[in-house]
């Protein structure tokens, strides 16, 4: 039976509802959650081609990418919303699957905005109930600190009105407020749009 209350969070093994647990687990700082999108011996690989934020290139295991990806990243952060760039999420028999995301979120400590972009590559495994993600790639392209007076028109105004977490790269660019601090980010999401 379903309620219109139901979590998004429902263990459902096909591709869109494991990267939707990953997302939300991350976004809204809930590492229990992690455990529905990845594998106990999953494998996270991250090249950050930015200053503006630090992560180790590897972690192995779901204790570890949880610990990575949303216990630390959490302690830092907050108001996160994250956006896969993408027409369409993955077909429910997908073994992998790439797309381009977007990122918003403030800094705790300064109220600093972080606004950024990149490519996920996603590898699944497993058979029926227990498929997870195998393998996650991040790239982090870009990443731009703005100060703390642009949360509202980045995080309230544009990220947060988003169709989450899947659009199109052409809409996040279209609905981006004029701030020159964005122009890295929105000039990867044009050469995103223009790819697809």
């Amino acid at each position: 039976m379903h309620s219109s209350s139901a979590p998004a969070f429902s263990p459902s093994s096909d591709p869109q509802s494991l990267i939707v647990a990953y997302i939300r687990a991350k976004d809204e700082n809930r590492p229990h959650r992690m455990a529905h999108a990845f594998a106990a011996d999953a494998v996270l690989e991250m090249t950050v081609k930015s200053e503006a934020i630090a992560f180790p290139a590897r972690s192995e295991g779901l204790a570890a990418i949880s610990e990575v990806l949303v216990r630390r990243f959490g302690q830092t952060y907050d108001n996160v919303y994250t956006v896969c760039l993408a027409d369409a999420p993955p077909a429910a028999d997908a073994a992998t699957y790439r797309c381009d995301w977007l990122v918003g979120m403030t800094d705790k400590a300064s109220g600093s905005v972080r606004a950024g972009c990149g490519r996920y590559a996603w590898t699944f495994g497993g058979t029926g109930g227990e498929r997870r993600v195998r393998a996650l790639e991040i790239v982090i392209e870009a990443m731009e600190v703005l100060p703390a007076e642009a949360a509202q028109p980045v995080i309230d105004g544009w990220l947060a009105r988003l169709p989450y977490p899947w659009c199109t790269a052409a809409r996040a660019v279209e609905a981006a407020p004029a701030l020159a601090g964005l122009a890295p980010v929105l000039a990867y999401l044009r050469s995103a749009g223009s790819a697809a």
